[in-house]
């Protein structure tokens, strides 16, 4: 039996278990017991995906297996690299018709482990067909929607059965799709041929082609980011309209800047050629998702239409690109299993994603792609998260929502900033910009966690086919060679397991946390289109319609009765709007009276009157005058 090790315990309780410092080891077992072999698998798997239905959304799958005689197991990928937890869509796997030489065989699902399939294979057979269909969402309770009229995102794990037992570097595949009549595909895979609109790609092990998926369309647009004679890095953009491919030379140039910058911060690259594979839509389902050599991003239809240089774009890019280095190149040893059905453990996401976060901010903003003025109100709206929204920390440690994944297959939650949920990503931005500060300030401004970045995330230029993996130990040790304190792990651990809290390099940095009573550009923009927040004023954000998305625990909105799920009908007796909301409250300032909301629970209306006369409240950041001013070289381009 698989144990999972807890992500953070105390430093005793941690010594006393013997776990402490651990250097977690990959698993060379299944979820079965059955040892997995490094040895390579006799032969070459050929799989054929046709992803012509876009009307009924399905994709039909032919894999053609060789075998030996006698029970064979095949897995059908369960654990997922980047979602950090059995999330493997098993449920839409149909119509599973295994044939050999002509003659049909039987299967049995493994009723302990339902990803699992048993064939007993007769004496004289050396290859399976097998034939199924991966039945894609057709509406969005179902899952995300990976295929439109438009276009498509064609993820290999979905579309196999692989041998048990076999690590996925080990197992080669020939790998073909069929697409739309006169649509284009992107991915990092090489393509040996095409014929028609059938795409060829050369045979690759199946770890590297799990880890490069497909985006294709009707409407696509490649841009060329990488200078000249240097490894290539494309920007593959697909589109629900043809007009929404047009996008500024100015703001391009800013995503050629962000592969600069990030060349410049690790000194090297993990990939031979790198494809964004990115979807402007409002159809597609939203992604973003890493890869080592590719990444699965998508923005609404205004990515570039709706463009503007003052407030910038999103991070998104950025971060996913980050992953390359962080956490796919160099990746936590407990996550690098040998294939997708050994269960993967999340102990160092902080550092995976966490860093990540952190990176992805800062290279958006070195790149010019999210302005100076807009990084800093982008950071104040994560500083004041867990300045103040997240009650859950006097319960839970940061440490301990690594684990989340695999709790709560990122579901969404009523309390989250109470209950916490993969707080991993920005609690970790915060941890690691504390770090920075750090670094900064012993140093005199000599180092920076840019020279972690080079020395942790940047060895072994060109290196890419397989993981360099890293223990928490790694971490703190190289974070001592590059500042010696003596105390690192101290450091981190005293944020993990909640005996400090995470906004400390706020100040240290030269500025502050503040309110005011009107929301930045930025703070604006991350809103448009998607409601009301007053979440740091009544304690409660709103979606369009007015039904109540996040209430923050102890709030005056909670005290007064306020739940998730809640419609708000009316603020005053008069018909809710986010304005009449935001009026209401700034008028209670000033006055004893207190806002009062008309809401409907299922079928039930009650008025609940919050006693809150604090003034509208969006938080920004300040410099500490006399201070030195660390966040702007942070998030300066480097030359």
């Amino acid at each position: 039996m698989h144990v999972f090790r807890p992500a953070v315990l105390g430093l005793a309780l941690m010594a006393a278990m013997g776990l402490a410092n651990a250097a977690p080891a990959v698993a060379d077992v299944d979820a079965r017991g059955v040892k997995i072999s490094e040895a390579a698998y006799p032969g070459t798997i050929r799989l054929e995906v046709d992803a012509t239905d876009l009307g009924q959304r399905v994709f039909k799958v032919r894999q053609t297996v060789p075998v030996q005689p006698g029970l064979q197991r095949f897995h059908y990928p369960a654990w997922l690299p980047g979602s950090h937890s059995p999330s493997g869509q098993i449920e839409k796997l149909a119509g599973l018709v295994i044939n050999a030489n002509g003659q049909r065989l039987e299967w049995v699902r493994d009723p302990l482990d339902v990803y699992t399939f048993n064939v007993q294979v007769p004496e004289g057979v050396n290859e399976l067909r097998m034939d199924f269909q991966f039945l894609s969402p057709t509406d969005s309770a179902q899952g995300r929607t990976v295929m439109t009229p438009n276009m498509l995102n064609l993820q290999w794990n979905a579309m196999l059965l692989y041998p048990a037992g076999h690590a996925a570097h080990a197992i080669t595949y020939q790998a073909s799709a069929r697409y739309p009549q006169g649509w284009d595909a992107a991915s990092a895979l090489t393509v040996a041929s095409r014929n028609g609109d059938t795409v060829n790609y050369a045979p690759t092990n199946l770890e590297i082609l799990v880890d490069s998926p497909v985006f294709a369309g009707r409407y696509h647009r490649m841009f060329d980011l990488a200078p000249a004679g240097t490894r290539p890095v494309r920007l593959n953009v697909f589109a629900d309209r043809a007009k929404d491919l047009e996008a500024k030379p100015e703001h391009i140039e800013q995503h050629r800047a962000l592969v600069t910058q990030a060349r410049k911060l690790f000194g090297a690259e993990h990939y031979d050629h790198y494809d964004f594979l990115f979807a402007v839509t409002n159809q597609l389902g939203g992604i973003g998702l890493e890869h080592q050599r590719s990444s699965e991003n998508s923005e609404d239809r205004d990515y570039f239409s709706g463009w503007d240089a003052k407030v910038g774009s999103s991070d998104l890019l950025g971060h996913e690109y980050t992953h390359s280095w962080d956490g796919k190149y160099r990746r936590p040893a407990d996550l690098a299993t040998l294939n997708y059905n050994v269960p993967m453990q999340g102990s160092l996401l902080w550092v995976y994603e966490g860093q990540t976060q952190y990176w992805g901010n800062v290279l958006t903003a070195r790149a010019g792609i999210r302005p100076l003025d807009a990084s800093r109100d982008a950071l104040a709206m994560v500083a004041a998260t867990y300045a103040d929204n997240r009650p859950g920390l006097e319960w839970r440690s940061l440490g301990d929502t690594t684990n989340d994944p695999v709790i709560a297959r990122r579901k969404p939650k009523p309390y989250r900033g109470y209950q916490m949920s993969e707080d991993y990503y920005q609690g970790g931005q915060m941890l690691w910009l504390e770090a920075d500060v750090r670094l900064r300030t012993l140093s005199g401004g000599k180092r920076s966690l840019d020279d972690f970045a080079k020395a942790f995330f940047g060895q072994n230029d060109g290196q890419w086919e397989r993981p360099d993996t890293y223990t928490y130990d790694d971490v703190a040790a190289t974070l001592e060679q590059v500042q010696p304190t003596g105390d690192w792990s101290q450091f981190l651990r005293d944020r993990l397991e909640r005996r400090t809290g995470l906004v400390g390099g706020i100040e240290a940095a030269g500025w502050k946390l503040v309110y005011k009573d009107k929301p930045s550009a930025y703070f604006k923009a991350t809103m448009k289109g998607r409601g009301a927040n007053f979440i740091y004023s009544l304690g409660v954000s709103l979606s369009p319609a007015g039904y109540v998305n996040e209430v923050r625990w102890d709030s005056a909105a909670f005290n007064a009765g306020v739940g998730t799920g809640m419609q708000v009908l009316a603020v005053n007796d008069l018909q809710y709007s986010a304005d009449e909301l935001e009026e209401a409250v700034r008028a209670a300032k000033d006055s004893k009276q207190p806002v009062r909301l008309l809401v409907k629970e299922v079928d039930v209306y009650r008025t609940l009157s919050i006693d809150y006369h604090g003034g509208l409240r969006y938080p920004t950041l300040e410099r500490i005058e006399g201070r030195t001013d660390y966040l702007t070289p942070i998030f300066t381009a480097r030359k």
